[in-house]
């Protein structure tokens, strides 16, 4: 247990490094736009003339987020993304800003992919990096709409106040960010909201038990058997959110590590679904 959480705390220091990375040698020194908060610290740190720092502004701007996560989200959750938070506010002091190349293109580009290595990763171990991922994650559970409707509201704010003020040569770098960003998330986690895992497995009753402890997810199990074995065996389906899926990977890998499991995106749910 001790080793996991060390483990996770590990990854997600790693990430925030790599997030203050492409911040102070890539897309600040560019004049490139990140997304999220860490976009809105870094606007408001040029609308107040370099004064705030980055670093400074982005923690300001976390801590009632982190206080209605507390409360809505979830503490452990909650804690690993302040951390992460905290550490990426760390590593913007810490590290000098320092411009690798004068192409804009390149700095947007590299800039993207190195954060999203950062928030991918983050993710992938059950922690996100702050910021709108929680406040996107409390007004889809009060509106039951996508989180990507408030990602793309936050974004398209940041993109269109960067051109207002600062030309629309760097709203349109902003952009490529953004995408390149997103591909490389999509890669190495998922964007989606909603997720299905489909569990066959001849460990039925003590895998419905941890997870029932762990996630307090509803189970739908059916019978199943095998083509090639003719072993009857049964399949779980469960329904979970993006945040609850390292969890149930690693309930899978310690009840039943032979288990077959499909995970799919799901589009919507219908009917009843935990939200709190």
């Amino acid at each position: 247990m001790y080793w996991l959480c060390a483990k996770k705390i590990g990854i997600v220091l790693i990430g925030a490094l790599l997030g203050a990375i492409s911040m102070n040698y890539f897309l600040i020194p560019a004049n490139v736009y990140a997304s999220g908060f860490t976009g809105v610290a870094q606007l408001l740190s040029n609308i107040f003339g370099g004064h705030v720092s980055t670093g400074v502004l982005l923690l300001i701007l976390n801590i009632p987020v982190t206080i209605l996560g507390w409360k809505k989200v979830g503490k452990s959750f909650t804690l690993y993304s302040f951390i992460s938070v905290l550490s990426t506010s760390f590593f913007l002091e810490v590290i000098p800003i320092r411009q690798f190349s004068h192409d804009i293109l390149l700095n947007a580009v590299f800039g993207g992919v190195i954060a999203a290595v950062g928030v991918g990763l983050t993710l992938k171990w059950g922690a996100s990096t702050g910021g709108m991922d929680i406040i996107a994650m409390v007004l889809s559970r009060m509106t039951d709409k996508s989180i990507g409707t408030y990602f793309f509201t936050l974004n398209s704010i940041i993109i269109i106040t960067a051109g207002a003020l600062y030309g629309w040569e760097k709203a349109l770098y902003t952009i490529v960010t953004l995408y390149a960003s997103t591909r490389v998330i999509d890669t190495i986690h998922t964007r989606h909201v909603k997720l299905t895992a489909m569990i066959v497995t001849k460990k039925t009753e003590e895998m419905k038990k941890a997870i029932h402890e762990k996630l307090i997810r509803g189970i739908t199990i059916m019978p199943a058997k095998g083509s090639f074995t003719n072993e009857n065996k049964e399949m779980m389906m469960v329904v979970i959110t993006r945040y609850e899926l390292f969890d149930l990977e690693r309930i899978i890998k310690e009840i039943d590590p032979n288990a077959f499991t499909n995970i799919v995106q799901t589009v919507g749910v219908f009917g009843l679904f935990r939200k709190d």
